[in-house]
């Protein structure tokens, strides 16, 4: 866990964001609902790989992992994290993201992505946020690009490939301080649902 972006509780308007504990594996382990949708990433689909999961994050000192809980009825619908933290340069990635597909295409992810922005540019003073997913993966690389990012290119044979035999080409998105005012803005009407 950073010191600098700590490890908070958020409320938002849909969602809620609070770190990731070992009790959550059995319900976080529910939620990967439908393996198509997740062909890209690994994501945990039963409470042994959803323990697995949550302890490799616990154990990671530059990430804190989040249970995105849906304020309706209090399940959890899927994870989220801030990764890669690095204090001195005030900057970080967000990622490491997988949500129920019941969830998909609604208010679930916006939010939590206003949150997560808001905690890091307004009261943590970031300059840089970063994305990273599979060049293939078509669904994140777009919603990635929703949230007002800039592409800034492709990290060929960034690292192994954890979903198919390989070499993972990175497509890499950013957004500054600069560039948060208006993605806010944009952030907060998609969570209206303006």
């Amino acid at each position: 866990m950073s010191d600098w972006l700590g490890a908070p509780t958020l409320i938002g308007t849909r969602v809620m964001l609070r770190p990731l504990t070992l009790d959550d594996a059995s319900e976080l382990g529910a939620v990967a609902d439908d393996p198509e949708v997740y062909r890209w990433t690994r994501v945990p689909t039963d409470t042994a790989s959803a323990t697995t999961t949550i302890q490799t994050a616990l154990d990671t000192p530059d990430r804190t992992a989040f249970a995105v809980i849906d304020n309706a009825d209090g399940s959890i619908v899927g994870s989220t994290s801030f990764y890669d933290i690095r204090a001195a340069d005030r900057s970080l990635a967000i990622g490491h993201t997988f949500y129920a597909v019941h969830v998909l295409g609604t208010t679930v992810n916006p939010d939590a992505k206003l949150l997560l922005l808001q905690h890091a540019f307004e009261r943590c003073a970031a300059v840089r946020v970063v994305w990273h997913t599979d060049e293939l993966n078509a669904r994140s690389r777009a919603g990635i690009a929703k949230l007002g990012t800039t592409f800034e290119g492709l990290l060929r044979k960034q690292k192994r490939s954890t979903v198919h035999d390989g070499w993972r080409t990175t497509a890499q998105y950013s957004m500054t301080d600069d560039d948060w005012p208006v993605a806010k803005a944009r952030l907060i009407e998609r969570v209206r649902g303006v």
